[in-house]
């Protein structure tokens, strides 16, 4: 066992299976005590099962490690709360806490129901906020923490997941502002956009050319939970996690942008733009950013008619 996190206490949701076991399993071997969240659901988001929680305490416990099982779902307020008033009840503390619960629910948007689009967006999006929400209030007092939510390069926007790609937009809204309003406190705010094989990633309808394993992703969050990455200012950021590479999103910022010169003379006392003006200024000057996923889609429609598999 190393002692990148010895004497902290995190709390892992999802940890049952895939990413979230092997960041339990990654930060108790690093020291840390460990709340291990799962609420045992296929990735659908049907057929609870307690006992996987239960299994991975287990193997961190056989491993000489300390760690405690929560089978509580996080799309709940009291389940979020739970989390964290474990670790609180069993430790006495709250460091970090690293949201990893997900659940898929494929369907075009314009054949999406709200049962459909309901628990994907409770499950990731608002299941990130209960327990940020929690650890927060904690993290606050104790002058210090680390929140770390999971995003995906979907959030860029998806085909037939609109869903899971809004909630992990969503995601990366929450951890910037965690991170622009927890500052002054010394708590921490992050997100990682994995890529590994999973059971979420094995339906994939591409061949995906920079791909690990769940325990690439974890070692990158022992980092960002340890002190190392306090100290060297990481807040506010999305990475991505990919086998052999490591990436960092740019911040949101304007790309191009125009100035009306003066005020039309119309009948309604001037306004800046006519949509005559509008098109011109978005023709000649502003322009556009042009969207990778839709060269993608072409590669993919492609592929497709040739009978292959895409390469993403």
């Amino acid at each position: 066992m190393g002692n990148f996190l010895a004497g902290k206490v995190v709390a892992v949701t999802g940890a049952g299976r895939g990413i979230g076991r092997a960041v339990a399993l990654a930060t108790a071997a690093e020291g840390a005590k460990v709340v291990v969240n799962d609420y045992g659901v296929s990735i659908e988001g049907g057929e609870p099962r307690s006992e996987v929680a239960q299994a991975v305490v287990k193997e961190i416990e056989a491993a000489g490690g300390t760690a405690t099982a929560v089978a509580d779902d996080v799309s709940t307020m009291a389940g979020g709360q739970r989390i964290v008033d474990t670790a609180l009840a069993e430790y006495g503390r709250i460091d970090g806490v690293v949201c990893v619960a997900g659940i898929l629910r494929e369907r075009m948007l314009f054949n999406m129901s709200e049962e459909e689009w309901d628990p994907v967006v409770a499950t990731h999006l608002k299941g990130t906020f209960t327990v940020f929400r929690a650890a927060a209030a904690v993290m606050r007092r104790q002058k210090s923490g680390t929140l770390i939510g999971f995003t995906s390069g979907n959030h860029q926007g998806s085909v037939a997941q609109a869903n899971y790609a809004s909630a992990k937009g969503g995601i990366i809204s929450l951890v910037r502002s965690a991170a622009l309003g927890l500052h002054k406190y010394g708590v921490t705010a992050n997100a990682v956009a994995p890529v590994a094989r999973t059971r979420m990633s094995a339906n994939v309808p591409m061949e995906l050319k920079e791909i690990g394993e769940p325990e690439d992703v974890a070692a990158f969050v022992v980092y960002l939970l340890s002190e190392r990455a306090r100290a060297d200012g990481v807040t506010g950021q999305v990475y991505t996690v990919a086998g052999p590479k490591i990436a960092v999103w740019a911040q949101p910022t304007e790309l191009r942008t125009v100035h009306a010169e003066e005020r039309c003379a119309d009948a309604d006392g001037g306004r800046w733009w006519t949509p005559e003006r509008v098109a011109e200024v978005i023709a000649g000057s502003v322009g556009t950013d042009p969207m990778p996923m839709l060269a993608q889609l072409t590669e993919m429609a492609r592929a497709a008619k040739a009978a292959e598999r895409p390469n993403a």
